[in-house]
């Protein structure tokens, strides 16, 4: 069960869609704070693409690691201001003594062994994109796997998948790192590459009706 780390906060039976006290069902995990609200509502499960927006979400999926996702979301906008809107080239060129400075910046998460990586990950995404603009984006969705039947709770949500191992396989051949199965997975459900609101979810409904 894994949903950027959210549902990590909720029991197992609060796992399936309820109802907020605005009167929308949702999957429980949005219900349980303003930031996861408006997260589930305007950004999770919906299709994510570009280059940078696939490379800041990988990187922020990868502070995420051993946390919990509302962590992440409350220091998102220092996140971009110090990694200068993760603009790859600029991220690419951050220097060690950058880095030195992110590790005093008590803003974000201060683990040096991240910080390097989005660094690195950053000149890793330089070279594959250089000439060849949307190269992360079509690697990323490449391995976007067939439509699965809708969940009825969390519960019937994989940690990991086939699919999931194999983008995490591929980007850690290209040279990124933390960019494991379950973080991958992540990627794939925040960033709409499967669809994994749960039944009963006004946005499963919204989806399923247009089917």
């Amino acid at each position: 069960m894994h949903c950027d780390g959210a549902t990590e906060e909720l029991p197992v039976s609060d796992t399936s869609a309820i109802v907020g006290d605005d009167g929308i069902a949702r999957c429980a995990w949005g219900t349980s704070s303003d930031e996861y609200r408006r997260y589930h509502d305007d950004e999770w499960g919906y299709p994510l693409h570009g280059d940078r927006p696939i490379f800041e979400k990988i990187s922020l999926e990868g502070f995420q690691a051993g946390l919990s996702w509302i962590s992440i979301l409350r220091r998102r906008e220092a996140f971009r201001e110090v990694f200068h809107g993760f603009d790859i080239v600029r991220v690419a060129n951050l220097t060690p003594a950058d880095a030195d400075a992110l590790m005093a910046d008590a803003r974000i998460i201060r683990n040096r062994a991240k910080i390097e990586a989005t660094i690195s990950n950053a000149r890793v995404v330089r070279e594959l994109t250089s000439g060849n603009p949307g190269a992360l984006d079509e690697l990323v969705w490449s391995f976007a796997p067939p439509v699965h039947a809708r969940p009825r709770s969390f519960a019937d949500v994989p940690a990991v998948t086939p699919e999931s191992t194999a983008l995490s396989a591929a980007l850690r051949a290209a040279g990124l790192r933390f960019v494991g199965p379950t973080t991958m997975y992540a990627l794939m459900q925040s960033g709409g590459l499967v669809d994994d609101h749960v039944s009963g979810c006004w946005r499963a409904d919204a989806v399923d009706n247009r089917a």
